[in-house]
């Protein structure tokens, strides 16, 4: 319990004395500290001094226990009749109580605002209910529960409980139309006159005074809609011509009054408009712009000065920190819902844990904020004036200054500095960059600048507007990276790529480091240039704190999709979630790679974790998909198995993945759901719907390409197979290179006990297998096929060819299967072929030398092209990325040659017929 009377702890001064002791003598009988209070406050605020002397007696109770009074008054009732004058009393003694506290220093700024809107909410909800009981008496509705539908969207600071002593309230009011059918109309006209009745009981000004004035233009289309409109209309009008100040009203949006739920549903609906799923920064240009033209209107342009001063829309106002809080919000909360406060400090507070602004600016705002905020109080507790606007007369400023609990001279210091302050940090946030000047282009780099003004991205004039100020940026940086005929080729493909602009240019025009990243990109590597601009969204990741931090590995990257795939409610939309995220990340491994802050080993290694995270957590949403049709999985269900480049965890930028599906039905025959299958059949149209899951092309593009000619029989197979016919498949039908190809299958989804038992059949069959007589002539037929299928496209293609990457490869898996060993990597399977005495250490290492070099060469190719790479077609930066990855200076193709031919040869001597292990080296 708090006895407001004997905590103050900030008494303002009296900037009246004589009527000050005038004041304390009428409250002497309430203790001399609270006639003290009453005495100070009262002297500087007549509305103050005369809510006082209506509510003298309940002050007694209110002075003893706060916040009990304020729960006694926030729990009172009344029929409609009475209802009125109970609210008008209600909100003089809410409104007493709360300024007395406020200015005691008893309640902080939050337990202030909370408490007034805590008011209007019980107001609003009293006056609907009242009235739709109202009109179901009269036969204008059929039920009241619930408000019959009927809820009022509370915006602005009612929506954030940010109200001040004088605040309108902003609500916007709706039915939910689907409870009356084709009734819906003239339920409707109830509604209306419901608001208009709720409109008059709030803000006429009666004897008793007023409880709130109500403003309701808020709503959409304001100047044609009724005051009460469906929620269907409402969200119809939102997602054709909703703009972007809307948006940032829907921050604060929250149901307070009547059908509470039937609000939380609409605002859910809503929430693809407000939050959208990229980075905007184009709301950046939109506040600024709306900005402007507020203070246009307003007349509110010229120098900063005390008197007169608005302290909500001017200059370093209140105004100006909730558009730099929201804004930010708009920008990233459609990625982050954590963003998504709906109040100001909280925003600041929210932005601040997340990077988008650094903790202490987000500090020295929300102090700012609150500053603000006590001056607009003591403005309004003044005179209960709707007013922002600091006085003119240097005595009406004194007032302010007293109720403020401040010497006058020193508060004009303050507020000066703290207006100036509040300016200085989120005016350079809105105001655009001035135009640098371009650099001189020669006759061909201007003929493709030109060319731009055609592409689609600049078809409009924002697009064009915000392409002008990041020009010049564009143009320098390509010239300072060198090489700016390739760099302007290479994002020329880019911009022609790109469907749209205004967000892709907005997000480089509030974010330079991306001009940087961008023109690395178009300088070295083409291929990654046509990605960016098929998928321009990736960009956001660059922004989101993590892009440059340590790799998190397959497992954390697989409960951050799965989490990601939680949140969404649809299947085709988790489909979608899925890619984008993927192609965050697979964006992500390149532009590491491209920049040397990996390898070519290390980006294998990261490209196979993404592939293996993304297939594990969309594995259980397409089964729980299609076991909603057909029933749960029969018996212990399937297991996804990764063979050949992503069994061995090793993939590059272009990979596609190769997959094998088995299942153990356990002996059922039959699933068991609304459309039951039999269990072949079942497995089979899992599989697909599993692989349609994964390639199909929707809005997001594919998410892999996918091969499954590895499973039993290749094409004409099954495409997912029984374990027990595999395990006789593999024993008694397959061929060599089907058991060199199980060397690197490695099971990544399904049921634990099954994916153990496909290891453990693994290892059974390459023992079993491993000592055929036919290895050798297999595998030296199967190289002769390579060759005459895939020749080497020339001295550049790391891939095929003799003692190339696939030669390397196969000579490895048959090491493991000779040796019946469980490696799935190469360096892993030489190992065990040099233990096993198949090869020295001189051959392993020969072996090696290639691989890697191969390996590398293929990594970084597949990062700058989609052809086969040819010196000629290399740019200046392209040759300096082969390079600096494979070590090599002009001497590549040379080395290349050289360690292939090497390798070929210690390949021909390991197939040679007849040849047997020799003593395993220790």
């Amino acid at each position: 319990m708090t006895n407001l009377a004997s905590r103050i702890t900030r008494l303002p001064i009296a900037h009246d004395p004589a009527q000050a002791a005038e004041i304390t003598a009428q409250f002497s009988d309430l203790g001399a500290q609270a006639a003290r209070l009453m005495g100070a406050v009262s002297g500087s605020s007549p509305y103050l001094r005369d809510l006082a002397l209506k509510e003298r007696d309940w002050l007694a109770t209110a002075f003893d226990d706060p916040e009990a009074a304020l729960a006694a008054e926030l729990s009172r009732d009344a029929a409609l009749a009475e209802l009125p004058s109970m609210l008008r009393q209600a909100k003089r003694r809410v409104a007493l109580l709360a300024a007395l506290a406020d200015l005691a220093g008893v309640w902080s700024l939050e337990e202030v605002t909370g408490a007034l809107t805590a008011l209007a909410d019980r107001a609003v909800d009293l006056s609907i209910r009242r009235l739709v009981e109202d009109e179901v008496r009269r036969g204008k509705l059929p039920d009241a529960t619930n408000a019959g539908g009927m809820v009022a969207i509370a915006m602005g600071k009612m929506g954030a409980r940010e109200l001040n002593y004088s605040s309108d309230i902003d609500l916007i009011c709706l039915f939910d139309e689907t409870r009356y059918g084709a009734d819906w109309q003239e339920a409707r006209q109830a509604f209306v006159r419901v608001t208009r009745k709720m409109t008059a009981i709030l803000s006429d000004n009666t004897a008793e005074g007023y409880v709130f004035r109500s403003d309701l233009r808020l709503r959409p289309d304001a100047s044609v809609t009724p005051v009460c409109i469906s929620m269907a209309a409402a969200e119809s009008y939102y997602e054709s011509v909703g703009r972007t100040w809307e948006r940032a009203a829907y921050i604060k949006a929250r149901p307070c009054g009547g059908d509470i739920a039937a609000g939380e549903r609409f605002l859910s609906t809503l929430t693809p408009f407000v939050w959208r799923k990229h980075l905007d920064f184009a709301a950046i240009q939109d506040a600024h712009d709306m900005r402007l033209r507020i203070r246009e209107h307003r007349g509110l342009h010229g120098p900063l000065v005390i008197e007169g001063h608005d302290m909500k829309l001017g200059q370093g106002g209140i105004r100006e920190i909730e558009f730099f809080t929201q804004t930010r919000q708009l920008i990233a909360g459609g990625r982050d819902p954590s963003l998504r406060d709906r109040t100001t400090v909280g925003g600041l507070a929210a932005l601040a844990r997340q990077g988008w602004i650094p903790a202490g600016i987000a500090e020295e705002l929300t102090a700012l904020y609150r500053a603000h905020r006590e001056v607009e109080h003591r403005l309004q507790m003044i005179a209960d004036q709707q007013t922002h606007k600091m006085p003119v007369s240097p005595e009406a400023i004194d007032r302010v200054a007293h109720l403020a609990g401040q010497d006058p001279e020193a508060f004009r210091v303050d507020l000066l500095a703290r207006l100036e302050r509040t300016a200085e940090l989120t005016e350079g946030f809105f105001a655009p960059p001035e135009v640098e000047k371009a650099p001189e282009l020669t006759e061909r780099q201007s003929s493709i600048v030109d060319g731009w003004a055609a592409y689609p991205a600049l078809r409009s004039d924002r697009a064009q507007a915000i392409f002008r100020r990041i020009r010049p940026q564009l143009l320098r940086r390509m010239q300072e990276a060198g090489h700016m005929d390739e760099a302007l080729m290479s994002f020329d493909g880019f911009l022609r790529g790109l469907p749209a602009g205004v967000q892709i240019f907005s997000l480089f025009d509030s974010n330079p480091q991306l001009v940087d990243l961008i023109v690395d990109i178009a300088a070295v590597s083409p291929r990654l240039s046509v990605y960016l601009s098929r998928n321009a969204s990736v960009l956001d990741a660059v922004l989101g704190g993590s892009f440059f931090a340590a790799w998190p590995g397959a497992p954390l990257l697989r409960a951050e999709l799965a989490k990601r795939l939680d949140a969404v409610g649809d299947y085709e939309g988790k489909l979608d979630a899925a890619r984008r995220w993927m192609k965050e990340w697979h964006f992500r491994i390149g532009v590491h790679h491209l920049r040397g802050l990996t390898d070519a080993f290390e980006s294998g290694k990261e490209y196979a974790d993404l592939a293996e995270a993304a297939l594990c957590a969309l594995w259980p949403v397409s089964v729980e998909e299609f076991g909603r049709k057909h029933g749960p999985q029969p018996g212990r269900g399937a297991a996804l198995v990764a063979m050949g480049s992503l069994g061995a965890a090793r993939l590059t930028s272009a990979s596609d993945l190769d997959l094998i599906v088995i299942y153990d039905a356990d002996g059922v025959e039959e699933s068991n759901g609304p459309k039951p299958l039999a269990t072949r059949t079942y497995f089979a149209r899992l599989t697909q719907a599993f692989l349609t899951a994964v390639t199909a092309p929707m809005s997001e593009g594919r998410l892999y390409e996918v091969d499954m000619r590895l499973r039993p029989s290749g094409r004409q197979g099954p495409v997912a197979t029984g374990i027990a016919a595999f395990r006789t498949y593999q024993m008694e039908e397959a061929w060599t290179w089907e058991h060199l190809a199980l060397t690197r299958a490695r099971p990544i989804a399904g049921d634990p006990s099954l994916m153990a038992e496909v290891e453990a059949l693994r290892r059974d069959v390459l023992t079993a297998r491993g000592g055929d007589a036919r290895i050798l002539s297999d595998i030296s037929d199967m190289r002769q096929k390579l060759a005459a299928a895939k020749p080497s496209s020339g001295p550049w293609d790391a891939k095929n060819g003799p003692g190339r990457m696939m030669d390397v490869e196969l000579a490895a898996q048959s090491c493991a299967l000779r040796t019946g060993d469980g490696a799935r990597r190469v360096e892993a399977q030489l190992r065990v072929g040099r233990t096993a005495g198949l090869l020295t250490a001189e051959e392993e290492n020969i072996l090696l030398n290639a691989y890697r070099l191969c390996w590398r060469l293929q990594a970084a190719t597949r990062l700058l092209t989609e052809r086969e790479l040819l010196s000629d077609d290399l740019g200046q930066g392209g040759r300096a990325f082969i390079q600096r990855e494979t070590s090599m200076n002009g001497t590549l193709a040379d080395e290349m040659a050289a360690r292939s031919g090497a390798a070929a040869g210690v390949i021909e001597r390991m197939l040679a017929e007849g040849p047997q292990p020799r003593a395993p080296i220790p």
